[in-house]
């Protein structure tokens, strides 16, 4: 008996060992991340190839929508952790009828404390279903009429869970504090040192790879994307959404959520380039942004002439001139003159102006320059006296143009990312052309869309189109934001002049941002 054990033994670890490479990094490739990291035990030839697939980039991402938050919470989690991945770094989209503090909790507690992890309510969610792998979006408290696409799924309940393993990348998590006390100023020159500290101690350059971006509903953007802008490399990509609350963990960040004397108005998830020992062969993570504006601009150019701020209740009153001309013009008059060029029912649309701006902008000590910049204001009313416009920052001065939200600019600002989309997918193709291996893919997408677009396309899944129609398969992840964060220029605004174009614009509004994720091997001759 003990000598048939034996042979039995011998024959499975014969049959084992028949297994060649290829079959074995297939069948190791469809394990599940704890089985998979159970099963790099087992010997040195598994050890191998489990360290092969856990070195190639990964992001996954699964949906759901089971009214349950631990339910939903297990899903999602199973759904990510479903194939091997390590994951560097996690983000957790909720509804509005979950607590968040239970949610961060469950999925801290799922992923561990190792990793920065950002949870957050967002306005509603894009992504495959962790059930039925069906791809769906889900809007909170946002379609109520009855013109709404059928197929909308109008729920405060979900979680989208993305977690990511972006070879030759090290992820940060860093807080901007706001005091609570006293003056409450937002601490953003602090925010700006710690991230080149960081970036410094790990990549050897001050400038990140990439900066995601998360805000809270009561933090003012605008000044701190203007520093962020100046301080760091053009290189360095700049992206999130703003509006949310928020919790998050890192391994050095500290958790001010029940701090007196500091509160987290934002936070920053740092992608810093890991010089450090980096594995041989590990290739290059690199980041595209495209961005999907969804205004046209509109009427003449203004000058502000008469500025109120009402820091009180964030906006201020202005009266302005045109352009060449001495009269001061009111709300009304204003009104009156852009109608007469639009031709539609300006009361109906979202109107906003993009206020042109030159200021002087520092970090610390550091010597001032000037930076030229374009910033958004919601228009808010317009009186016999006045132009009301939220958000405050405008001085006298300062030109601005009117800009309207509606489904003709939305839609063309889709079909205008679809192309882009569709150049980023030929450049690729173009330098993989003659390269049997070390071929340079796509392998993720995130996407901030503005929660009101969905009012104008009537329908689900249109702003989520252009990446998925290009590149089928491929991980995809979304969110609706109340505003979208992308650093860039006014050159993706139609129509607008040479001029303008080069203004620095890093908040915007009904648009959607593509942050998409490409990764080229390391050649052996490098």
């Amino acid at each position: 008996m003990e000598e048939l054990s034996r042979s039995t033994a011998a024959e499975m670890e014969t049959t084992i060992d028949a297994i060649n490479d290829d079959l074995l990094h297939n069948i190791l490739s469809r394990l599940p991340a704890l089985a998979c990291a159970n099963a790099a035990c087992v010997n040195r030839s598994w050890n191998l190839i489990i360290t092969s697939l856990l070195s190639l980039p990964n992001l996954s991402s699964a949906l759901s929508i089971n009214p349950s938050l631990q339910d939903a919470v297990n899903e999602a989690v199973d759904k990510v952790l479903s194939k091997p991945i390590r994951p560097k770094f996690a983000i957790a989209s909720v509804g509005p009828s979950f607590s968040l503090q239970q949610a961060h909790q469950l999925i801290t507690g799922k992923l561990g404390s190792r990793i920065p992890i950002v949870t957050l309510i967002s306005q509603g969610i894009f992504g495959c279903n962790a059930v039925d792998d069906e791809f769906k979006e889900v809007q909170w408290q946002f379609i109520e009429n009855d013109e709404a696409h059928p197929d909308h799924v109008n729920e405060n309940h979900g979680v989208l869970l993305t977690v990511g393993f972006l070879p030759g990348l090290k992820v940060s998590l860093i807080p901007l504090l706001s005091k609570t006390q006293g003056n409450q100023a937002l601490m953003i020159d602090e925010l700006v040192r710690n991230i080149r500290e960081c970036s410094s101690s790990v990549s050897g350059s001050a400038s990140p790879v990439a900066i995601l971006l998360f805000s809270d509903h009561e933090t003012d953007m605008k000044p701190v994307l203007q520093k962020l802008d100046y301080a760091f490399c053009q290189e360095t990509v700049i992206v999130g959404e703003g509006g949310s609350q928020f919790l998050y963990q890192g391994e050095a960040a500290v958790d001010h959520s029940n701090d007196a004397e500091y509160s987290s108005a934002a936070v920053a998830l740092s992608f810093l380039r890991d010089t450090g020992n980096p594995p041989a062969g590990v290739g290059e993570t690199q980041f595209h942004v495209v961005l999907a504006p969804g205004m046209t601009q509109i009427g003449p150019t203004y000058k502000a002439v008469a500025v109120r701020e009402r820091p009180r209740d964030f906006s201020t009153w202005l009266t302005a001139k045109r352009e060449a001309q001495v009269e001061s013009l009111d709300g009304l008059t204003m009104f009156d003159q852009i109608y007469d060029e639009y031709g539609g029912d300006l009361y109906c649309s979202a109107l906003y102006i993009g206020v042109s701006k030159r200021r002087k902008c520092s970090i610390g000590k550091e010597k001032a320059s000037w930076i030229y910049l374009q910033e958004f204001h919601e228009v808010l009313r317009g009186d016999e006296e006045y132009l009301y416009v939220n958000g405050v920052g405008i001085r006298s001065g300062d030109s601005f143009q009117f800009y309207l939200a509606n489904a003709n600019a939305t839609r063309d600002s889709c079909n205008n990312a679809s192309n882009n989309i569709t150049r980023l997918k030929r450049d690729l193709d173009h330098q993989n052309a003659g390269c049997s291996t070390y071929k340079k893919s796509v392998f993720g997408c995130l996407m901030f869309s503005c929660c009101g677009r969905g009012e104008f396309f009537l329908q689900p899944i249109l702003d989520c189109s252009p990446f998925v129609d290009n590149f089928p398969g491929i991980t995809f992840s979304g969110t609706f934001s109340a505003a979208e964060i992308a650093r860039g220029d006014l050159s993706q605004y139609r129509p607008v002049s040479e001029e303008r174009s080069s203004l620095r614009c890093c908040l915007h509004v009904y648009s959607t941002v593509y942050l998409i994720m490409s990764f080229t091997p390391e050649s052996p001759s490098t």
